[in-house]
């Protein structure tokens, strides 16, 4: 049919990558924030509890997760503090950020898990109740908030390894915008001042007349 042109309607570019970034930014900060939050709040809870001897009767101890081993609570906020660092550097940077993180992660599990079945704590408490250095705690048993903090830990670690994966696709803090977000305005360039003598030789190079009004 004459005088019909057929145009192409421009297609949508595919979302995919901003999707993914988004899902994957959601996902690492939920998991990382409540990761750090886990560890800590377990960290300060009872871990283990027993008793010890004194003067020929059972004195109750208890240990939290904190006089066990305090690597849990000090690796959940060397995690948070990069979970909030990863988006203050790019490239390289933010792949070191990240893997602290994982790394973070991972040894708050693996801190955890070793804490689980320590009696050194109760051990030393035992020691003090007692006044016999050798003394040792008995009935020894141990709660479920070991194995909190290493879940906590393991949410720290999905952060990191969510930040290495998909780190690339995250937005980064831009040093265009103030605090108050809006862009920094541009500085007016200086007038030049027709009596230096560059500008002189500029306005001569152009064919123009420097001394004319």
């Amino acid at each position: 049919m004459e005088g019909v042109t057929a145009v192409p309607s421009p297609r949508p570019e595919p979302a995919g990558p901003s999707r993914t970034g988004r899902t994957s930014l959601a996902a690492a900060l939920l998991s990382g924030a409540l990761g750090a939050a886990v560890a800590l709040l377990a960290t300060r809870q009872e871990w283990s509890e027993g008793t010890a001897t004194v003067a020929g009767g059972a004195f109750p101890l208890t240990a939290k997760g904190s006089d066990v081993t305090g690597v849990p609570a000090a690796l959940a906020v060397v995690g948070l503090a990069a979970l909030v660092a990863v988006f203050a550097v790019r490239r390289a940077g933010r792949l070191a950020v990240a893997a602290v993180l994982a790394l973070s992660g991972a040894g708050t599990v693996a801190a955890a898990l070793l804490g689980a079945s320590d009696s050194t704590a109760l051990d030393e408490k035992a020691a003090q109740a007692s006044g016999d250095a050798s003394a040792t705690v008995g009935a020894l048993s141990h709660t479920a908030w070991p194995y909190v903090a290493a879940v906590g830990g393991l949410l720290l670690l999905v952060a990191g390894l969510l930040a290495l994966r998909f780190g690339r696709l995250w937005p980064a803090m831009s040093g265009r915008y103030e605090r108050g977000g809006a862009p920094r305005p541009r500085r007016a360039a200086a007038p030049a001042d027709p009596d230096r003598p560059e500008e002189l030789w500029k306005a001569l190079d152009r064919g123009e007349d420097p001394t004319g009004a």
